[in-house]
C-alpha cells in the first residue's frame, strides 16, 4: 500500500488498460506494453512489462539498476539468459507457459522467443523500472576509448557500431540488411490463435551449456535432462571477493518509462 496516497481523491486509479500504454513496438507482432505507477498512481512498490515477440526476435541484453524481474511465460516459449556476476557464468532458461526465471536486481540478461505468439509478463519490484540497454553502452561509449581500451582497431569498431543509431530494445532491427527475422517468421499464425508447435520437442526450464548459442530460427536441442535451478558449470575464473558487492544507491541512468 502506497502510504502517501489518498484513496478518497477523485483522482486515484484503480484500473488501466495496458493497450493504452505501449513503450515500445517494432511491429505487430513484436512489442512491449508497460504499467508503472505512472500509468496506475495506486500499484505501489511493483511495476510490469507486457511482452510479446514472434520467433527468434529478442529482447536486447540490458539491466535493471534498481529492480528484480520474474519473467513469467504466459504462452509460446523463450529463452532466458542471465549472467552471474558472482561466478562468470552466463545461465541459459528455456521457458513455456506457466514457468519463471528470475532476475536479481542489476543482473545482465535478454529474452529471445523460440517460436512465434510468445507472450512473456516480466515484474518488477520497484514503481518504474529503470533500465540501461546494451546497445545505448555500445553506440554511446566514445569508440576511441573502446578501441584503446579492448586494443581494437579503431576504424572497424566505428564501423561495425555505425548502424547503433538508436536504443534497439527488440532485436534484430528491423532495418538490418541481414536480418533473419523480418518481424515473423514465414509461418505466423494471426493473433489469437494458439501458440505454434515447436518441430521438436524441447525440456521445460532447461539449462543449457554455457558455450551454447541460440542462433536465429534454431530450435533447443530435445536430449538434454531437464535438471532444475542446476548451475551450469563453467571454467571461467571467479570474479575477486567484493567484485558485485555494490550499492545500487546512484542512479546511472533511468530510462523514460
Amino acid at each position: 500500500m502506497t502510504s502517501y496516497m489518498d484513496y478518497t481523491s477523485p483522482q486515484t486509479e484503480f484500473a488501466y488498460d495496458l493497450n493504452n500504454s505501449t513503450f515500445f513496438k517494432k511491429d505487430p507482432y513484436n512489442y512491449i506494453n508497460l504499467l508503472s505507477v505512472k500509468q496506475l498512481n495506486t500499484l505501489g512498490n511493483s511495476s510490469l512489462l507486457d511482452i510479446y515477440l514472434s520467433k527468434s526476435n529478442v529482447v536486447e541484453p540490458h539491466y535493471h539498476q534498481n529492480a528484480s524481474e520474474l519473467v513469467y511465460c504466459i504462452s509460446g516459449s523463450a529463452e532466458i539468459a542471465l549472467m552471474n556476476p558472482f561466478t562468470n557464468e552466463f545461465l541459459h532458461y528455456l521457458v513455456q507457459p506457466a514457468q519463471v526465471v528470475n532476475i536479481p536486481q542489476g543482473w545482465w540478461h535478454y529474452e529471445m522467443a523460440t517460436v512465434d505468439n510468445t507472450h512473456l509478463l516480466a515484474i518488477f519490484d520497484a514503481p518504474i523500472p529503470e533500465v540501461i540497454f546494451g546497445s545505448d553502452i555500445l553506440r554511446l561509449t566514445p569508440t576511441n576509448i573502446l578501441a584503446y581500451t579492448y586494443c581494437l582497431d579503431q576504424e572497424k569498431l566505428e564501423n561495425a557500431l555505425a548502424p547503433l543509431k538508436d536504443t534497439v530494445i527488440l532485436g534484430p532491427p528491423s532495418n538490418c540488411s541481414y536480418n533473419p527475422v523480418q518481424g515473423q517468421s514465414k509461418n505466423m499464425q494471426k493473433p489469437n490463435q494458439a501458440p505454434m508447435q515447436q518441430q521438436a520437442p524441447v525440456q521445460s526450464n532447461q539449462v543449457l551449456q554455457s558455450n551454447q548459442v541460440l542462433q536465429p530460427n534454431q530450435t533447443l536441442p530435445s536430449n538434454k535432462a531437464y535438471q532444475p535451478n542446476q548451475a551450469i558449470q563453467s571454467n571461467q575464473a571467479k570474479p575477486n571477493q567484493g567484485y558485485y558487492n555494490q550499492m545500487y544507491g546512484q542512479q546511472y541512468y533511468q530510462h523514460p518509462y
